[in-house]
Order: C-alpha cells, then sequence, then structure tokens
C-alpha cells in the first residue's frame, strides 16, 4: 500500500509538472517559439492584430514586418512577463490609451516604422521599467508636453526620421534617467533649447539630416553630463554661435556635413575637456593659426574632404597630446612641421589623397616615416614630376636629400624706393620675390605692426606681394620692411614713405587726376601715386540744387500751414466802417468843415 501511494503521489506530480509546462511549450499558429527563452517571433506572418495562443510567460514578442493597424486598450495585459515588445514595420495609425497597461516589466519597446501621426500623453503610462524606446520613421508631427512623463528609467530614445515641426517645450519632462537621444530626418528649423534643458543626465545626443541654420548661443544649456554631441548632414547650417557650446563637458564632438566655411574657433574654446573632434566634409578652407588653442586635452582631429588648401603655421598649437591627425582627401600641397605645437605625440597621420608637392617642408614626415602609422594608406607625391606617384615610405634615406630640398626665397628688385606723397593719397610698395617653395609676402610697418593680405584697415598685401596704404596720413611715415619667407629662409627689403600736407593748388582742378613722381629716385623703378578728387564740379552743381529745392518746400510748407490756420480760425468781416474828426484850426471855418466828423470804409483783401 505505501508503495502504491508513493507511485500514485509521483504520476500526480508528473501531471502538474506537464500542466505547468503547457502554457510555455504552446505556439501560435504560424509563429516560431523558443521555450528556454520564453521568446514569440511572429514577423511576416501577415498578422493584422496580435494573434491567440501566446503563452503567458513570454517575455520576447516579436510582431514586427506584419499588417498590424491598431494597438486597443488591454490588448496585451495578459502578458505581464513581456520585456521586450517588437511592432516594427507595421501600419499602426492608432494606439488607444491603456494599450500598453499591465505590463510592468517591459524593458524594450520597438515602433520603429509605422505610420503614427500623434502619440497622446499617458499612452506609456505605468512603464516604468522601460529602458529602450524606439519610435523612429513614423510620421509623427509634434512632441506633446508630457509625453513621455511616466517613463522615469528610460535610457534611449529614437525619435528619427519623422516628420517633426515642432518639439513642445515640456515634452521630455520626466525622462530623468535618459541617456542617449537621437533625433533625425526631420522637418525642425530650430532646436528649443527649453525642451532639451530638461535632459540633464543626458549623454549621447545625436541630430542628424536637419535643417538648422544656426547653432544658437546655449542651445544646450544644463546637458551637464553630455559627453557626446553630433551635428551630422545639416546642409543649411552655415554659423555656430560663440557660445553655442558653453557649460558643456564634451570629450567628443562631431560636425560633419555641414556648410560651415571656417573653424568655429570661439565656440570650442568652451570645450576644454574635448579628447575626439571631426569637421569632416565641411567647406574649410584655412586652418589658421591657433584655431585648437584650447583644446589641450584633444588626442584625435579628423578634416577628412573639407577642402583644405592650407594648415598655417601653428594651426595645431596647443594640441599637446595629439595622436591621430586625420587630413585625408583635401586640397593641401604640404603639411609644414610648423603647424603642430609637437609632432613627438603624433601616432597616426593621413594626409593622402592630397596634391603633395615632395620637398623639405614634408620632411619631418620621411624621417619618421618608420614609426608614424598611415592606417594602411601612406602619402604619394604629385609633384615633382620625376617621384611622382611615388609612396613616401619607399624613399631611400639615400635620396631624402636629392629630392626633398627648398630653395631659400630671393628677392628680385631691391631698387630702393622713396616715396613723397600727400595725404590722403593712395600709396603702393612693390615686392616680387622667387624661390622654391613660392614666397610669400608680408610686410611690417613703421610701427612695427604686421602688414599681411588678410590685415584689416588701409593697408594690405595684394597678392603679388605689393604693399597698398590707402588714404596716406602723416603717421603712415616712415620705413616699411618687405619680408619674403618660406621653409627655406627669408630675404628682406626696404622702402621709406613721407606724408605731407594736401597741395595747395590741388582744389583748382577737382576732377583732374594728380600722379606724383618721387624725382629723387633714379632707378628705373619709379613709384607713382594717384589721387582723385571726389568733390567734381557735377556733385557741387547737383548738391546746390538739391538744397535749394529743399529750401523752397520748406517755404512751400510754411505758407501752406499758414493759409489752414487762418482758414480755421472761423468767419470774418471783410469791411469795417470807421470815423474821425479833424483836429480845430484857428480861422475861419470852411464849408466841408462843418460838422467837425468825416467817415470812411475800408475793405480786407
Amino acid at each position: 500500500m505505501p508503495h502504491t501511494m508513493q507511485r500514485g503521489f509521483l504520476l500526480l506530480a508528473a501531471c502538474c509538472s506537464l500542466l505547468s509546462i503547457t502554457p510555455i511549450s504552446a505556439c501560435p499558429a504560424r509563429c516560431e517559439c523558443i521555450p528556454h527563452l520564453k521568446s514569440v517571433a511572429c514577423h511576416r506572418k501577415r498578422l493584422t492584430s496580435v494573434p491567440e495562443g501566446i503563452p503567458t510567460e513570454t517575455k520576447i514578442l516579436e510582431l514586427n514586418k506584419n499588417r498590424i493597424r491598431c494597438l486597443n486598450s488591454g490588448e496585451l495585459s495578459s502578458f505581464p512577463m513581456l520585456e521586450e515588445l517588437d511592432f516594427s514595420e507595421n501600419i499602426i495609425t492608432n494606439m488607444e490609451p491603456g494599450a500598453f497597461s499591465n505590463l510592468f516589466s517591459l524593458q524594450v519597446l520597438r515602433l520603429r516604422r509605422n505610420q503614427l501621426k500623434l502619440i497622446p500623453p499617458g499612452i506609456f503610462q505605468k512603464l516604468t521599467n522601460l529602458t529602450l524606446l524606439d519610435i523612429s520613421e513614423n510620421k509623427i508631427v509634434i512632441l506633446l508636453d508630457y509625453m513621455f512623463q511616466d517613463l522615469r528609467n528610460l535610457k534611449h530614445l529614437e525619435v528619427g526620421d519623422n516628420d517633426l515641426v515642432y518639439i513642445s517645450r515640456k515634452a521630455f519632462s520626466g525622462l530623468v534617467s535618459l541617456q542617449e537621444l537621437t533625433i533625425e530626418k526631420c522637418n525642425l528649423t530650430d532646436l528649443s533649447a527649453d525642451s532639451l534643458s530638461r535632459l540633464q543626465n543626458l549623454e549621447t545626443l545625436r541630430l542628424k539630416h536637419l535643417g538648422i541654420t544656426l547653432v544658437e548661443d546655449q542651445n544646450f544649456r544644463k546637458l551637464y553630463n553630455l559627453w557626446l554631441l553630433e551635428i551630422d548632414n545639416w546642409l543649411s547650417l552655415e554659423d555656430i554661435s560663440p557660445n553655442a557650446f558653453q557649460g558643456l563637458n564634451l570629450t567628443s564632438l562631431f560636425i560633419t556635413f555641414t556648410n560651415i566655411t571656417a573653424v568655429p574657433m570661439t565656440a570650442l574654446r568652451n570645450l576644454v575637456h574635448l579628447v575626439h573632434l571631426n569637421l569632416s566634409h565641411n567647406p574649410i578652407s584655412t586652418v589658421p593659426k591657433g584655431a585648437f588653442q584650447e583644446l589641450t586635452r584633444l588626442r584625435e582631429l579628423h578634416m577628412v574632404g573639407a577642402l583644405l588648401a592650407s594648415v598655417e603655421p601653428q594651426a595645431l598649437y596647443g594640441l599637446r597630446q595629439i595622436r591621430l591627425l586625420n587630413l585625408s582627401s583635401n586640397f593641401l600641397s604640404t603639411l609644414e612641421e610648423s603647424a603642430f605645437h609637437s609632432v613627438n605625440t603624433l601616432e597616426t597621420l593621413r594626409v593622402d589623397q592630397n596634391p603633395l608637392v615632395c620637398d623639405c617642408r614634408l620632411l619631418w614626415i620621411l624621417q619618421r616615416r618608420k614609426t608614424l602609422n598611415f592606417d594602411g594608406r601612406p602619402p604619394m607625391c604629385s609633384s615633382p614630376l620625376e617621384i611622382q606617384g611615388n609612396a613616401l615610405h619607399d624613399f631611400p634615406d639615400s635620396v631624402l636629400f636629392e629630392y626633398f630640398t627648398c630653395q631659400k626665397p630671393k628677392i628680385r628688385n631691391r631698387s630702393l624706393q622713396r616715396v613723397t606723397a600727400y595725404k590722403g593719397q593712395a600709396v603702393s610698395f612693390q615686392c616680387r620675390a622667387e624661390g622654391e617653395p613660392v614666397p610669400s609676402i608680408s610686410w611690417v610697418s613703421p610701427q612695427h605692426r604686421m602688414i599681411t593680405s588678410k590685415s584689416l584697415g588701409r593697408a594690405t598685401v595684394l597678392p603679388g606681394g605689393t604693399l597698398e596704404i590707402r588714404y596716406a596720413q602723416a603717421q603712415d611715415s616712415g620705413t616699411y620692411i618687405c619680408i619674403a619667407s618660406n621653409a627655406a629662409g627669408n630675404d628682406t627689403y626696404f622702402a621709406t614713405l613721407t606724408v605731407k600736407g594736401p597741395p595747395a593748388d590741388s582744389i583748382l582742378d577737382a576732377n583732374r587726376t594728380w600722379v606724383l613722381r618721387d624725382f629723387n629716385d633714379t632707378s628705373h623703378n619709379d613709384t607713382q601715386v594717384f589721387i582723385k578728387f571726389t568733390l567734381d564740379l557735377k556733385t557741387i552743381l547737383v548738391s546746390t540744387a538739391m538744397g535749394c529745392i529743399t529750401f523752397l518746400g520748406v517755404v512751400l510748407f510754411c505758407f501752406l500751414l499758414l493759409f489752414v490756420w487762418s482758414r480755421g480760425r472761423g468767419q470774418h468781416k471783410n469791411n469795417f466802417s470807421g470815423e474821425y474828426s479833424f483836429r480845430k484850426v484857428d480861422g475861419p471855418t470852411t464849408a466841408s468843415g462843418q460838422g467837425g466828423a468825416r467817415k470812411f470804409n475800408m475793405k480786407m483783401i
């Protein structure tokens, strides 16, 4: 009997065991189930609704790539164990409130590529354990206030590739744990600083394919924990405000495929913690001196396909920890060692796909060609012709100083230029030099100020090296020094200028252009100075006529005012009468004087 009872208990336990696994083992028709993972996959089954027969213990439910059009209230409440739910690539246009009720364990919800136009507040109510939400590639036009307020543990949010035109000020309220946000391919024309400022724990922000024209001051304020910011494919972006990144502690910044034409130097100065910087595929032609001087922690700099034509001396000054520099696919003819703060920290260099001129300016790369990493794409010579197409790391040491040489600048015409000019005239000094590579020309003023082609003000250097001084003043007098320089050295040349007061007879001929020569200079390098008086006879006559017309107009206007005033004073008599009497005189009284009084009548005009 005891054995019979024991056998009965074992049989009962077996039955209970079978009953307990039956729900887990069950699988809806046309779906694939993995019992040990508690996963049900029903993708590409042309389903129009959630199928029946899904085990209640299911943790992973994949209903993507079907034809589901609507999510009804309570439709998923029978699966409280769900952790991942995928409705991607359906035709969902409507989600009723309570569609996700009772899913307290849900961590991942994917609604990508549907037909959603609006998600009302409260649709994600009680999804307190949700960590990833993907609503990208829908037709959502606006993110409403408090739309995500119940998702307090959400860490990753994808809202890109929608028809977004506006993000409400409090749309991101409640997302206190959000770490990663992606907004892309939308119709946004500006960024709401108020809405982004509510994401104070955000670490990664990706903004791609937007039509925004300007990154404004403090667009990202209060994002103190943000370490990666990606601005990509903003084809309308032309400017970045100086304080756009103020307050950020970024370590990685990507500004790629935009229309900015210069390195945003002022904006970058606030990013002292930056380690990775990518400015690739922007129409930036020059890296100026000190462009990154505040980025002392920067280790990687990418400027691929940026239309670069020159990297100026000390352009990379301040980058004490630079490890990787990628300047491939540009228009650089050279990259001089003087551009760096130090090349000793450099480990990887990419300057391939550039028209490099192999001369002494690239000798520093050759000297390090065995230790530098070119990432499998070594730089190649475009000129001179005899070594065109040769990779730099292939040159033996014996020929380095045969090809990689430079010629020191030499100023061709050294005849002394002494110019005497009158105040207000334009003065020019020539300075032409030859050398290999082509020397750059700059001038030093008598006040020891450097004058280049980029100088602002009355003095500048023209493309041929000529110094031009517009509207000469007395303080411009003195000795000017021309400096022609290249990688092999420099050459200097002097010129003097004396500025006097205006000529006494200059007023007699206002339309005449004066040509002044320095007759003390007997060389063939005569310098001519031109001046043209702007107040000619025609200008004087026109000015006088305009003044007269203005005066007559004012007089006429005053008469009109008087006429209107007089007419507004009411009715007046145009005639009045008066009496007068003559003073009595001695002598007889005439007949006409009898009576003593006379009357008269007057008419006002």
